[in-house]
């Protein structure tokens, strides 16, 4: 049995031509990664409830407008009772 010809099809393509394939550019920064949206969103949550947890259980600047406020004789009227009333009812579902 004799094979005659392949054809056009070279048995052994030439290894000194280039392919039509490139290369990516590399780049000089080094690695990279990226973060999906919900992963950032994630991180921010995160990030807010650690400084929740970090932060004073005592507002002392609000603490300290209060008094002021109460040594105003002016400042305590039947508007400000009725509102705090409300909101305590409110607080004790009364």
């Amino acid at each position: 049995m004799t094979i005659e010809g392949l054809g056009p099809i070279q048995p052994t393509p030439n290894v000194n031509q280039k392919s039509g394939a490139q290369q990516a550019p590399r780049r000089a920064e080094g690695d990279s990664v990226d973060f999906s949206e919900e992963a950032r969103i994630r991180a921010d949550l995160l990030r807010a409830t650690e400084d929740v947890r970090q932060a004073e259980d005592v507002r002392w600047d609000r603490i300290e407008e209060v008094r002021q406020k109460l040594q105003d004789p002016s400042y305590i009227d039947n508007t400000v009772l009725n509102s705090v009333a409300d909101r305590l009812m409110d607080l004790f579902d009364i």
